[in-house]
């Protein structure tokens, strides 16, 4: 699984920590750091959680580009 960079850019646009981001969404920071770090694959509705405290879609934050690579 591959890092997620858009979760941390869209932190970083809105100035929120990993714990911050976490606790928003009633999880760890350590697990919001395995979800950045592409350790840990959250459910939908984790996901929707984070996209609805970052006002981004699911698109914006969890659409994995399917490069011949991959």
């Amino acid at each position: 699984m591959a890092r997620n960079i858009a979760i941390k850019v869209a932190r970083a646009e809105k100035d929120m920590t990993q714990k911050a981001l976490a606790e928003a969404v009633g999880i760890s920071r350590q697990t919001m750091n395995a979800i950045e770090q592409g350790e840990y694959n959250p459910t939908i509705k984790l996901c929707r959680a984070i996209c609805r405290v970052l006002g981004k879609s699911l698109d914006d934050l969890f659409w994995e580009d399917e490069s011949p690579d991959s």
